[in-house]
């Protein structure tokens, strides 16, 4: 084929092209995602689709973690640096993420806006990916983590609260969460 057909070929009818429809590709993304997710919940059930979906956000905070490391130029990230790494993180996902608490022992953190947009509500398999990579970034720079999803919008919660602790404790022991440790150990 020319360039010319190619080229006429990648344009699209424009009254087709004018039409409103809500289309584009960060919304079909997280359509995409939203029924990947739905549909292992589904099939396989929601614990089940929650190990798969940990899997991904544990490989995804790993790559994250680096690029924050490199970024900063640093072999390991301290707890201030965690907590920023952590906001920021969302952030940028445009999500909005809020510190409620911190201390030496956990930073317990709020959002008013899910990465997932809308797309989150009835799949609480999708907050997995948010434990595994606020759990993989603290427990590798950290040795440990406890993520605890206290709240979540996606079980129909305003927001969500997440609490991440940095070391065991009698608090975090209490609590029901996923623990995370540094890879290799």
């Amino acid at each position: 084929m020319s360039q010319a057909k190619q080229a006429e070929a990648k344009i699209p009818n424009s009254t087709v092209a004018n039409l409103n429809i809500p289309l584009e590709r960060d919304g079909f993304s997280r359509s995409l995602i939203r029924e990947l997710s739905g549909l292992l919940e589904d099939m396989i059930g929601l614990d089940e689709a929650s190990g798969f979906i940990s899997v991904v956000g544990q490989r995804i905070g790993s790559e994250i973690e680096t690029y924050y490391k490199e970024a900063l130029q640093v072999s390991n990230l301290n707890q201030q640096q965690i907590n920023d790494v952590l906001l920021d993180l969302k952030a940028r996902i445009q999500g909005d993420f809020y510190i409620i608490e911190s201390d030496e022992n956990k930073i317990i953190m709020g959002n008013r806006i899910c990465p997932f947009g809308d797309k989150v509500k009835d799949r609480p398999s999708l907050c997995m990916m948010t434990s595994n990579v606020f759990g993989t970034i603290t427990s590798n720079n950290n040795g440990y983590a406890k993520v605890v999803l206290d709240k979540t919008i996606a079980q129909g919660d305003a927001g969500c609260q997440v609490t991440v602790y940095f070391k065991a404790t009698e608090e975090s022991d209490q609590s029901d969460g996923r623990e995370y440790y540094k890879a290799g150990d």
